[in-house]
């Protein structure tokens, strides 16, 4: 029970995951990646430093994985990330109507639907790309398309750019950016919490001026 707190306690630092567990850091990144976009309770996970930090470690990624260009990784974790968001979808469109009806848990806020609805229903389709780029919306989008029952292929269309996207710009920017300064992981905390702060403070200021018209009206 202590170890798999212990895991949990260290999940938001993902320099030890990478560190800790080595040959199969990249079944982790994968497990995290499909959980965040495929499980409502994958929300909290941090999707978009795990794939900065995995840009950062991409050669160890390659030499632990048969060697594969880190090519073949992004697009291993892209194809997570598409299977997660079809997860989410088939979640939403067996289940939708009840998880609006379900009460508010650790693992569930209802809430996060609602804003997550907000979202799709102002940018439509394109909601499932730019929500990739923003916790919370990336593991809400997709089971707010599938719980109103928008056509499979378009959103499978969406889905792959989304995920695609995503991958390849977090991932790609955090192996550069490595290559062009290679202290990088030496502040590597910093960074993140960069990362944090630039994907939440859309949703946070969102929030703010939604509560400040309702308090007009």
């Amino acid at each position: 029970m202590s170890d798999i707190w212990d895991f949990f306690q260290h999940l938001f630092n993902p320099r030890w995951i990478f560190f800790y567990f080595g040959n199969t850091a990249l079944f982790i990144l994968l497990a995290i990646i499909f959980a965040e976009t495929g499980f409502f309770i994958g929300f909290f996970l941090p999707g978009d430093s795990l794939l900065f930090t995995a840009g950062i470690f991409g050669e160890n990624l390659c030499k632990n994985f048969y060697h594969v260009p880190f090519f073949v990784i992004i697009l291993i974790v892209a194809f997570v990330a598409i299977l997660g968001n079809i997860q989410g979808y088939w979640l939403g469109y067996k289940s939708g109507n009840f998880l609006y009806k379900k009460k508010d848990s650790f693992f569930f806020k209802k809430k996060h639907l609602i804003i997550a609805k907000l979202f799709y229903n102002k940018y439509k389709t394109t909601a499932l790309i730019m929500s990739r780029f923003l916790p919370i919306l990336r593991t809400f989008a997709p089971i707010v398309a599938g719980a109103i029952r928008i056509n499979f292929k378009k959103f499978m269309i969406y889905n792959i750019i989304g995920a695609l996207a995503w991958t390849f710009s977090i991932m790609l920017a955090g192996h550069y950016l490595d290559k062009r300064f290679p202290k990088l992981k030496n502040h590597l905390e910093w960074i993140i919490l960069l990362i944090v702060l630039m994907t939440t403070l859309p949703i946070l200021l969102k929030l703010k001026i939604r509560k400040k018209k309702k308090l007009l009206i």
